[in-house]
């Protein structure tokens, strides 16, 4: 037996969702809505996040399709209620696709570099709204986003219209500004004001991010998870001691992290 094509493959994976969802279909799979399968959504697509730090290839390709049943399944819900299919789905990104890419498709000339493609690219998405839609390149970042990707998205989107500074320099005065803010601001004990010189503090440092060619979210994710390595280790010295945090001095808590962060330095801290 041959092996399947690509469109054979997909035509398969349709058909076996509009048989989960048939009438002698999976229980569960029929009882499913747009809104019931948001969390299933939301909790695959931070798996395949993982996979991709992980760098296993074969939980990639795994994840890779649990996100792809997620767009499956919404489209056969879709199809269902006579909106739309999957079809329409593949047709729609690729016309898009062909659409933002005119230097690909329509002969148009090559941007110099990926600035200047994604410069190209938010004009396109910009000129593309329908009428009562936001012209704003900002109008779009969806407010569901981490915050810190959120920020890091719209402060790019900015640069990519000018909006921007020069260079690193003003971007580190900036931090400096708003740190000196917020301790007036905590200095005052209006915890309003603190609270908003504290969001303008973590925009700034956002910012300096990605000037420094980094994702703000990740990092903020490493170091949460290094945070809890090293704290797992403590718990693990004092346990072996028989102790407890509360009979032990700081001093004696900043030495076990210390020795964490040795042992992490040397690739032999367990996670």
């Amino acid at each position: 037996m041959s092996e399947k094509t690509a469109e054979g493959k997909l035509a398969e994976l349709l058909d076996v969702m509009a048989r989960l969802r048939s009438e002698n279909g999976c229980p569960w799979d029929k009882e499913q809505t747009h809104v019931s399968l948001k969390p299933c959504l939301l909790e695959e697509t931070y798996e395949l996040l993982e996979a991709l730090d992980d760098g296993d290839p074969n939980k990639l390709k795994e994840e890779l399709g649990d996100v792809l049943l997620q767009v499956i399944f919404h489209s056969q819900i879709a199809s269902e209620e006579g909106r739309f299919t999957a079809q329409d789905v593949i047709s729609q990104l690729t016309e898009k696709l062909i659409r933002r890419h005119p230097y690909v498709f329509a002969g148009e000339p090559l941007p110099d570099d990926a600035a200047s493609v994604l410069k190209q690219r938010m004009q396109i998405k910009t000129s593309e709204r329908k009428n009562g839609e936001s012209k704003s390149a900002l109008g779009n970042v969806p407010r569901a986003m981490p915050a810190l990707a959120r920020a890091q998205s719209i402060t790019r989107r900015a640069s990519h219209f000018g909006f921007d500074w020069a260079d690193i320099g003003p971007v580190w005065k900036k931090v400096e500004e708003e740190i000196d803010e917020l301790k007036n601001a905590a200095r005052s004990g209006d915890k309003a004001r603190t609270g908003e010189e504290l969001g303008d503090l973590l925009f700034s440092i956002v910012n300096l991010a990605r000037f420094l060619d980094v994702e703000a979210e990740d990092v903020l994710a490493q170091t949460i998870d290094r945070f809890a390595r090293r704290f797992r280790y403590i718990e693990a010295q004092l346990q072996k001691h028989n102790k407890s945090f509360e009979q032990s001095s700081l001093e004696e808590l900043d030495l076990l992290w210390e020795e964490a962060k040795k042992l992490e330095l040397k690739g032999t801290l367990s996670t």
